[in-house]
C-alpha cells in the first residue's frame, strides 16, 4: 500500500468539526416519509453509507414547512416531533466515525408534486397537494397552476421557518447545516431573474435578488453555533440566457462568507425545465474551482464524479475541498472502501466486515 496518503482520504477541519476524509454523501431525496418523519429506510440508507466509510453525510432535503415539501413523501423538520427519529440516525452515523449534516429546504413553486416513480406531476389540493408559493406568480411548467407570490409576511415566515429548523437540527445532534439555495427551489427562485419578477426590495438588482438568501443565512447563524460548519448549496448557473450565472455566484459566495458560511456546495441548473445542460463527467467542477479561487471560500464539487482517480485529481489540483457524490453512492454504498483499494491506501474497515477485506 502507498505511504503517501491520497488527497481523497486526507482529513479536513471546518470550524471545530473534524471530517476524516473528503468523500461526502450528497443530499438525495428518498420520498419515503409520512408527515415528514424519517424512519427505518433513512436509518439503513444513511447508515450504510457511514459503514461504507464516507467522511460526511448530508441528509436529503428536509423541508422547513409542510408547504415547502417537493412531494407529500418528503422528509421534514418543521416540528419538534421530527427530532427523535433524526437523532437516532445521527447517533448511528456518528458511531461509525462519520459526520452528519442536514440540508434545509423549501421547494417553492416546485412543491406539491408526486414522487418520481409516480410520474412526478403536480398533485392538486383535492388529491392531497397544496398551493405553492414563489417570488413571483410564474409557474415552473407552463401548464402548472401559477404559484402564489409571497408577500412580506410570507417572506418573514420563510425566514423564521429556516431559523427554527436550524435550531431543531442542532438539538437533534447534526454537526452541519446546509441551506438549499439551488435546483430551482424557493431560494434559487429569488436569485434568478427568470423566476423573480418582483419590483420591491426582493427583486430586480443582484443585491435585491440575493437579499432573501442572505437574510436566511444571517438568521440561521444566530442559532447555529459558530464553531459548527454552515454550507450553502447553489446552482452556479441556470444554463440559460438572462438567468443566474457564475459571475453572480462568485459575488454571492463572497457575501455568504461574510455572513459566516464555511463552504459553497457548487451544483447547477434546475430552475427551468428546458435548460440545455452539458452533463458529462465532472461538468460542474469548474464552478467549484472558480468560486474557491475568486471568493476565497471552501467549495464542494458535485456532478458526475464517479471514479476514485477522478475525485483524487480534483482535490490534488485544488479545484475543490470536498467531493460530493449522489448517484454513485446509490450504486456503491461502500464506495470509500473500494476507492481506497484502487488508490492503494490501507483504509480501516468496520470490525464486522474485516474478514472480507481484500489486500
Amino acid at each position: 500500500m502507498s505511504t503517501k496518503e491520497p488527497a481523497l482520504f486526507s482529513p479536513i477541519q471546518i470550524g471545530d468539526l473534524h471530517i476524516k476524509n473528503r468523500l461526502t454523501v450528497s443530499p438525495m431525496c428518498m420520498y419515503s416519509s409520512e408527515d415528514g418523519f424519517s424512519n427505518n429506510w433513512h436509518l439503513v440508507h444513511l447508515g450504510s453509507r457511514a459503514v461504507g466509510g464516507a467522511g460526511l453525510i448530508l441528509t436529503e432535503a428536509a423541508s422547513i414547512s409542510p408547504e415547502g415539501r417537493i412531494t407529500p413523501r418528503d422528509m421534514g423538520i418543521w416540528k419538534d416531533e421530527h427530532m427523535e427519529r433524526l437523532a437516532e440516525i445521527v447517533d448511528f452515523v456518528e458511531a461509525q466515525g462519520t459526520q452528519i449534516g442536514i440540508q434545509l429546504a423549501h421547494a417553492g413553486r416546485k412543491a406539491s408534486c408526486a414522487p418520481p416513480w409516480e410520474g412526478g406531476n403536480r398533485v392538486q389540493p383535492e388529491n392531497g397537494g397544496w398551493e405553492t408559493v414563489a417570488p413571483s406568480a410564474v409557474p415552473f411548467n407552463e401548464n402548472d397552476p401559477a404559484p402564489i407570490e409571497l408577500d412580506k409576511k410570507g417572506i418573514n415566515k420563510v425566514i423564521s421557518d429556516f431559523k427554527e429548523a436550524a435550531e431543531r437540527s442542532y438539538k437533534a445532534g447534526f454537526k452541519v447545516v446546509e441551506i438549499h439555495a439551488a435546483h430551482g427551489y424557493l431560494l434559487h427562485e429569488f436569485l434568478s431573474p427568470l423566476s423573480n419578477k418582483r419590483t420591491d426590495e426582493y427583486g430586480g438588482s443582484f443585491e435585491n435578488r440575493s437579499r432573501l438568501v442572505l437574510e436566511v443565512t444571517k438568521e440561521i447563524r444566530k442559532v447555529w453555533p459558530k464553531e459548527l460548519p454552515l454550507f450553502v448549496r447553489i446552482s452556479a448557473t441556470d444554463w440559460a440566457d438572462g438567468g443566474w450565472n457564475i459571475e453572480e455566484s462568485v459575488k454571492l459566495s463572497k457575501l455568504l462568507k461574510e455572513e459566516g458560511v464555511d463552504l459553497i456546495d457548487c451544483s447547477s441548473g434546475g430552475l427551468i425545465p428546458d435548460a440545455v445542460i452539458p452533463a458529462e463527467k465532472g461538468y460542474q467542477v469548474g464552478f467549484a474551482e472558480r468560486i474557491k479561487r475568486e471568493a476565497n471560500i471552501l467549495t464542494g464539487a458535485v456532478g458526475l464524479i464517479v471514479e476514485p482517480q477522478q475525485a483524487e485529481e480534483i482535490l490534488e489540483n485544488k479545484k475543490a475541498d470536498l467531493i460530493l457524490m449522489a448517484r454513485e453512492f446509490l450504486r456503491t454504498p461502500y464506495f470509500p472502501l473500494e476507492a481506497a483499494k484502487e488508490l492503494k491506501m490501507d483504509l480501516e474497515w468496520p470490525n464486522q466486515y474485516k474478514r472480507a477485506k481484500r489486500n
